[in-house]
């Protein structure tokens, strides 16, 4: 874990109110592995007085990228930075996807392609076979697939129809769950409990969990979720888990 100073070396809008943000991070870079995240400071004074945690969306040393949607005062000045500006990171934090088979499908509900296109990058470089589901509400909000690398094959779900299947992202899960070794998911909640429903502990589902983070490395304790090992952190034992590993509440 390093913190750093790092040059912003573009900052894009690629969808509505969703940015795309490279930055120019050796020190990160070099030892990042896809699922971890890093804890950004978004602000140019104190407030925002806490850091923002965001999945490392690509790794291409010395540089990596993040993917944000706009949803807050510390994302809202985060998106304004421009070229040549500098950021405070602190990472890499957290626990990591572990790849050990070849046939991977991932599971992405909107944003939740975050962590993942950094996944599909490690699997293919390792001679994996990768599908991804991407889901989204519409079409206008589906992660440009010429984003992706080429050799993911892309299956699409909308909720209104407008692209893909019409649906959720998990009505097109028992079409590929048989093909694939290990499968790998981000999304709402909501989509791991369907997920959870449909493959029912038959196969490794590793999935990344999103909570509030005040530090962002396990002294707060403010990120704890229960697991059927107990009480865990999201920041420190994850944010990588399998799903039959979490109690769901409600």
């Amino acid at each position: 874990m390093k913190q750093i100073l790092a040059p912003i070396l573009s900052n894009t809008e690629i969808l509505p109110a969703v940015h795309l943000l490279w930055a120019h991070t050796p020190e990160i870079a070099t030892e990042a592995l896809p699922g971890q995240f890093v804890m950004v400071r978004c602000s140019g004074c104190y407030g925002p007085l806490l850091r923002r945690p965001l999945s490392i969306h690509r790794i291409l040393p010395p540089n990596i990228a993040l993917l944000f949607a706009v949803v807050g005062r510390g994302t809202k000045w985060l998106a304004q930075r421009k070229e040549g500006e500098v950021i405070d990171l602190l990472g890499p934090l957290g626990r990591s996807f572990e790849i050990n088979s070849r046939n991977l499908l991932l599971v992405a509900g909107g944003i939740g392609i975050a962590p993942l296109v950094a996944l599909a990058e490690k699997g293919i470089a390792e001679g994996a076979d990768v599908t991804l589901l991407l889901g989204a509400p519409t079409q206008a909000q589906l992660y440009p697939a010429h984003l992706l690398p080429p050799q993911v094959k892309l299956w699409v779900a909308t909720e209104d129809g407008s692209a893909g299947k019409k649906g959720l992202v998990t009505d097109l899960l028992p079409g590929y769950a048989d093909w694939a070794d290990q499968i790998f998911a981000c999304g709402p909640i909501s989509m791991y409990e369907a997920m959870a429903a449909l493959i029912k502990g038959e196969k490794s589902v590793q999935v990344s969990m999103e909570a509030r983070m005040g530090c962002g490395f396990g002294g707060c304790y403010g990120c704890a979720i229960e697991t059927r090992s107990g009480v865990t952190l999201v920041c420190k034992d994850g944010p990588v888990f399998e799903l039959g590993d979490i109690i769901w509440k409600g």
